[in-house]
C-alpha cells in the first residue's frame, strides 16, 4: 500500500496536503487530471452518488498502479458495507457520520481479517497483496489503511475525544455542512456555534496526536492553519472557475 504509506508520512510531517471529493463525476481521466494537477489524494464519494462498483474499482486500481492515494467514502459504516468497500481496492476510507468509538469497532470488523475482524477478502482489493495469508494482509494492507472518521452530528461532537483516540482512526475529520445543520445553523460557515465545534474537533485531534481533515474554501482553511484539506468537488470547482472567467471577460469587453 505505497500510496497510503506515502500519505501517512505526509500527514506526520505536516506539509500542505490537498485533495478533492469526486461526487458528481468519476473517470480515469479525472483521476489523471487530479494527479497531473499536483493534488495529493482524491476521495471517491459513494455516499451521495452510485458510480458503479466496476468504475470505482477501476479508478482505485489506477491509483494503486500510479502510487496515488485513492480513498473511498462508503454510504454506510456497517461491517458488510465496509467489507464491500475494501474489496474495491481503495487505500483508505472516509467514514461518514461517525458518532461513537463503538461504531469504529464495527468498521474494524469489516476492514480487518480474523482474528482482529471478520473480513472475507475478495475482488480487486486483493491486488494489494501477492499472498493471501493473514500476516500479509495485516502487514501490507491493514497496518497502512487510512481511516478518516468524519464527525457530522451532535452525538459525534460529544464523543469526539473517543473517536479521535480510537486505534482505527488515522485522521479525525468534520462534515461541516451536516454538522452545521445539526447545530441549527445550516450552512452559516462563520456562525459562532459552528466555529466553536470546529475548534473542539481540532483540539480532540490534537489531544489524540491525530491529523485533522476538513473540506471547504482552501484559501480560508490554509489561513486558519489547516494542513489536510479537501478543496471541494471538481465539477463545482469547474463551475465556479468558468463563472469567474466568463464574468471577467464580459467586464473587460465593455
Amino acid at each position: 500500500m505505497k500510496p497510503a504509506i506515502a500519505l501517512k508520512e505526509k500527514l506526520q510531517s505536516r506539509p500542505l496536503t490537498l485533495g478533492v471529493l469526486l461526487t458528481q463525476a468519476l473517470s480515469l481521466e479525472l483521476l489523471e487530471i487530479s494527479i497531473e494537477s499536483g493534488l495529493d489524494y482524491v476521495i471517491i464519494d459513494t455516499e451521495h452518488f452510485d458510480h458503479g462498483a466496476a468504475r470505482v474499482a477501476e479508478v482505485c486500481a489506477f491509483g494503486r498502479r500510479a502510487d496515488f492515494p485513492v480513498i473511498l467514502r462508503p454510504a454506510r459504516t456497517d461491517p458488510d458495507s465496509i467489507r464491500v468497500a475494501m474489496d474495491l481496492g481503495p487505500c483508505g476510507l472516509l467514514l461518514p457520520m461517525v458518532e461513537s468509538a463503538a461504531q469504529l469497532d464495527g468498521v474494524q470488523e469489516g476492514a480487518y481479517m480474523p482474528p482482529r475482524g471478520r473480513r472475507r477478502p475478495g475482488g480487486p482489493g486483493n491486488r494489494w497483496v501477492r499472498r493471501y495469508d493473514y500476516q500479509t494482509f495485516k502487514s501490507e494492507v491493514e497496518d497502512h489503511l487510512i481511516v478518516i472518521a468524519q464527525v457530522e452530528s451532535l452525538e459525534g461532537l460529544k464523543n469526539a475525544d473517543a473517536i479521535a483516540a480510537h486505534p482505527l482512526t488515522t485522521v479525525l475529520g468534520i462534515g461541516p455542512f451536516d454538522l452545521s445543520a445539526n447545530l441549527g445553523v445550516c450552512w452559516q460557515p462563520d456562525h459562532p456555534r459552528l466555529r466553536e465545534a470546529i475548534g473542539t474537533l481540532r483540539q480532540s485531534a490534537e489531544r489524540a496526536g491525530k491529523p485533522f481533515w476538513m473540506i471547504g474554501d482552501p484559501g480560508q482553511l490554509v489561513a486558519e492553519g489547516h494542513r489536510f484539506i479537501c478543496m471541494g468537488e471538481p465539477m463545482m470547482l469547474l463551475q465556479a472557475t468558468l463563472t469567474r472567467i466568463v464574468a471577467e471577460l464580459r467586464r473587460s469587453s465593455g
